[in-house]
Parts: structure tokens; sequence; C-alpha cells
């Protein structure tokens, strides 16, 4: 073990697996440092540097994963018995300014931890302090894998790139937590079954002859095939989806033309595809393209679509979730777990869920009495520190449980 943590107890860890003063503090000051130093999905090199000098310093042994960014850490021998528990962070900012007042600013322009990754990070940290502490001891019942992903921002995220290096191998069972400013702190919200949706990207090029707007008919009218591509497609979906699956088109960009009189001869749109339910997340890909084809078939417009595959629904096992409710009940009460709904955002945690069981909760970072309305990917987001032990209480007590 690394130099022993004075404050409340001599140890990270009180008997419960609570955190001592010192490391509260600590951890807090480690967030910090993280949100000053935002960087993009797989440039991660000196949040991973940061993560593992300090998992060093505790005497684990962390190990970078492939392409320099992510790592994984191993606490405890491995149990012929049981598989490892594993505890998952992403650690990837966004290319948003950070728009806050306070001394912890993003320094770099442009880039900001909007999503609270840096919150994850530092809660997973957190975790495997008081583990390790446990472990040295005796105390831990079960091993315990940290995993710092890289890349979760971007599609099809970084989890696949994890997966394949095999951090999941040995593990039997894995959690993760996504700061939520609609929860206050001191609370989570879980869901059992789906809590995101399917996120995928759609890219559609339109081409055709162009010409005078004054002769439409003797044209593909680029301008009209595009307008109706994208009011039909969300429209023509509804019917031909289950509308419980809530499979959804909603466009981000549409670009055609440079001049009032001239129909162009290229336009393009882009924008997601959403989904609640898994089964219809497979057959939308076969759906969007079918119904795109006969729109544009209709103006005689050349069309090449570029599908995207983002990421699945986290689904939340049964058993998993009831464990995370049980760990945070247990230290925090019975209010202090709430019922959450399915989100439309998506989250790549969902790819390790294809694999083992596991379940992700929504951690409050909401300040108490706070009524101003925040939303993540925005340049005011910013967390309510007290979150940190509660995110660390949480993850301690599961590994206890399990």
């Amino acid at each position: 073990m690394g130099p022993t943590l004075t404050g409340v107890n001599d140890s990270p860890a009180a008997p419960s697996g609570a955190l001592s003063e010192t490391l509260r503090h600590e951890l807090i000051a480690f967030r910090r440092d993280l949100h000053r130093h935002p960087e993009l999905s797989r440039q991660e090199f000196r949040t991973t540097g940061k993560i593992k000098a300090r998992l060093e310093l505790a005497g684990l042994n962390p190990v970078v994963l492939p392409g320099g960014t992510g790592l994984v850490c191993d606490i405890g021998p491995d149990d012929p018995t049981r598989g490892r528990l594993a505890l998952r962070a992403d650690i990837d900012a966004l290319p948003v300014p950070d728009t806050k007042n306070v001394e912890y600013r993003s320094t770099v322009e442009g880039r900001a931890h909007a999503c609270g990754h840096d919150v994850h990070a530092t809660v997973v940290l957190g975790a495997g302090l008081v583990l390790a502490d446990l472990a040295a001891q005796g105390r831990l019942p079960r091993p315990v894998r940290l995993v710092f992903q890289a890349a979760e921002e971007v599609m099809p995220g970084g989890a696949l790139d994890a997966v394949k290096a095999g951090v999941l191998d040995g593990v039997e069972r894995i959690f993760a937590v996504h700061c939520d400013p609609k929860v206050e702190v001191g609370r989570i919200g879980l869901r059992q079954g789906p809590i995101t949706s399917a996120a995928d990207k759609l890219l559609l090029t339109l081409d055709g002859p162009g010409g005078h707007s004054a002769r439409p008919h003797l044209t593909t009218d680029l301008v009209m095939a595009a307008a109706k591509l994208a009011t039909e497609l969300p429209v023509v979906l509804t019917r031909r989806a289950d509308p419980r699956s809530g499979l959804s088109v909603v466009w981000g960009r549409i670009e055609a033309g440079h001049a009032a009189n001239v129909i162009p001869q290229h336009a393009e749109l882009e924008g997601t595809v959403r989904c609640l339910e898994l089964t219809a997340w497979h057959e939308a890909p076969d759906l969007v393209h079918e119904v795109i084809d006969q729109v544009a078939a209709m103006y005689r417009a050349k069309c090449e679509i570029t599908y995207q595959r983002g990421v699945p629904p986290v689904v939340n096992e049964a058993v998993s979730t009831e464990l995370l409710r049980d760990a945070m009940t247990a230290r925090h009460g019975l209010h202090a777990v709430e019922d959450t709904e399915q989100s439309l955002g998506g989250e790549d945690f969902s790819w390790y869920l294809e694999q083992v069981p596991g379940a992700l909760a929504r951690l409050g970072v909401r300040p108490v009495g706070d009524t101003v309305k925040r939303d993540l990917h925005q340049g005011d987001f910013d967390a309510d520190e007290g979150a940190i032990t509660v995110g660390v209480e949480l993850f301690t007590g599961v590994a206890l449980l399990v």
C-alpha cells in the first residue's frame, strides 16, 4: 500500500467502507484538476496518467489500455469460485466551451467536462482506493476490477475497444453511474430494464442534374426532395414501426443550394436515429433505408445513405439493479433511491451489458434547493461535489454486498 492517509480514520475506509475526511477532500481536488484539464475522446493521455499515478501510489498495478488512453486495475487476487465485480468510469470530455465562473473552470479553450465524466472517474478512483485498503486488511469479500474507459462520447463508443482489450475477462457483473442534473445530490435514480436508448447517426447525400428554378420539371428538384425526406421519414416511421419502440429520426443539419433561382445538384441531411427498444433497434436500418429509397425515387433523386451504428440501449439487469438499490438504502435510507425514466440519450455502457449482467445508476448532482434547470452537454453544467462521496459509498457498498 502507499502512504497512510490520515483524517477521521487512519485509512481511506471505515469498517463500513465510508470515506475518511482526508480522502474526501483529496477526491474533490482530484476532480477539479480533471475539470481544469479536459481531454477529448482518444486524447485522454493526461487524465489516464493522473489516474494511473494515484492507483500506483496506493500499491496497485494499473494497466493502460491499447491506444494509450484508458486503463484497467484489479484489486484482490482472482477467486476460482467467483468472477470479478467491475466498476466502470468514462473519462473523456466534450468540445464545448466552459461558461461557468468557478476557480476550477476549464483551462482548455472550447473543451469542458460538460457531461460529468470527471465525476465518474473520480468516483471509481475513490472506490478503488477504499476497496484496496479493505483488501489489504483482508476485508474485501470478492475481487474487483476498475475500468477507466476512453472515448464514450464518440460513436460507437470506446467501450467496444475496452471489451476487445479483454476488460471483461473474468468479470461476473459490472456497474456504472452517470451524473444526472435532474436528481438531487444524495440520491440516485434506478430503473430495471432499459434506462437509455439506442442512438445511431444518419447521413443522406442527394445528387441530381439541377437547373433553373423556372423549369423544375426538367430537373431533379433536390431541395424539394430533401424537404420531403426531412419531413416524411420521421412521419412514416411512426406508422411502419411499433409506436412503443420509440423509433424516431431528428435532423441536425440540412444543406442545399447557393442561389434563389438555381436548383442545386447536391444536398445533404444529417441527423440521429433513436430507439427505446432493442428489437426495433436491430430492425431500424433496413426500415430506414426502405423508406428513404421510396421517397427519393418519387423525385428522381440519387440518394446515398450512410447509416452509422451507434450504441444499443443500456438494459439494466434486475439482480444488479437491486444490488445497487440495497447498497444505497443501507447507507442513505429508502428515500435516497428514486425511480427514473428511460432517457433518449445513448450510453456505450450498453456494450458491456451485451456480455455480462450489470446496471447503471443515475447519480444525483443537483445542489439541494437549486431550482435552476440544467442539462448535460451544456457549458454551464456542474456537479455538487457531495455526489463524489455518494458515488464512492454506493460502489464500495455494492462490492461489500456481493
